[in-house]
């Protein structure tokens, strides 16, 4: 079984879950921060800086929003459609410090039942099936005191 980041740049993958950091970019003019990262320009637009450099993000926020997710998304999601379908449950979570929302799954076992609006949540590897042998590495958000 081939472990393999999920994409590449967007998040560190060699230390243990507690270096696993999603990974943006930073505007050394501006200072604005860009998550998924950039590398060829400033996305502010009242900024015409070009110079960009590694940002990781906090590994904690709060829950900004919510939903299930109950339909197996269409390509290119990675997944067997062979497998039934496990609903999932999607976090937005607010990085107060970035002051930006980012998206992403729940760790497995995590429903909407669970997650409340201003929720502490922490940023966590995950895995995803890619198929033939293949897992590749996402990031969760984990509630902080649930443990994996």
């Amino acid at each position: 079984m081939t472990r393999t980041p999920a994409v590449a740049g967007w998040f560190t993958h060699d230390g243990g879950e507690e270096d696993f950091r999603l990974l943006a970019t930073r505007c050394t003019a501006c200072s604005a921060v860009f998550f998924p990262p950039e590398d060829s320009f400033c996305r502010n637009p009242a900024c015409a800086g070009g110079e960009l450099t590694e940002a990781p993000l906090s590994r904690r926020g709060r829950i900004w929003s919510y939903t299930d997710g109950r339909h197996r998304p269409p390509p290119p999601y990675v997944s067997d459609p062979a497998t039934p379908w496990e609903p999932y449950t999607l976090v937005a979570v607010e990085l107060a410090a970035e002051r930006m929302v980012v998206l992403g799954q729940a760790v497995p076992g995590v429903a909407a039942a669970d997650l409340a609006v201003g929720m502490e949540v922490e940023v966590v590897p995950g895995v995803l099936d890619g198929g033939g042998g293949t897992v590749l590495t996402v990031w969760n958000w984990r509630p902080v005191g649930v443990s994996r």
